[in-house]
């Protein structure tokens, strides 16, 4: 398939989900469809069709990855399209995982909603600041409940 096409589609296909988490966060059907670790699917086959028919020549360069032979590899229409579907990929499982747990350990969406953008444009920065967050967030609730009792 057209590294092209593989790098254009592969964004859309997570965005709904984004919108789900960001936009309607308490929306039970945003829970139920989120709950589910399929989501990440789609950008995981963009992936595989980038890297299946160059096989050899990826496995080649992560096998024994070296800056220059990372650098060549993405510097490829193919390297593109396929780094770009990891990054959303492994982004909207990450971004699955703090959604979640976030929900879990009651952290307000008006919170989470610019950590998941960030999570969207710079995934490492949002997951630290999710983590800042959730540390601070147990913090307080272990300090809240030492004063109640």
């Amino acid at each position: 398939m057209n590294p092209d096409v593989l790098f254009t589609i592969a964004f859309p296909l997570a965005a709904p989900f984004w919108l789900l988490m960001i936009v309607a966060p308490t929306w039970s059907v945003t829970r139920r469809i989120i709950g589910s670790p399929f989501i990440v699917v789609p950008p995981l086959l963009v992936y595989a069709l980038a890297v299946i028919p160059q096989f050899g020549e990826v496995l080649a360069a992560v096998a024994q990855p070296t800056p220059a032979g990372v650098a060549a590899l993405l510097a490829t229409p193919v390297g593109a399209a396929a780094g770009w579907a990891h990054f959303i990929g492994f982004d909207l499982f990450v971004g699955r995982w703090m959604y979640l747990e976030a929900r879990e350990r009651g952290i307000h969406p008006l919170v989470m909603a610019p950590v998941l953008v960030l999570t969207i444009m710079l995934a490492p920065l949002g997951l630290l600041a999710y983590l800042i967050i959730r540390t601070v967030t147990r913090t307080r609730t272990v300090h809240n409940d030492a004063m109640a009792a």
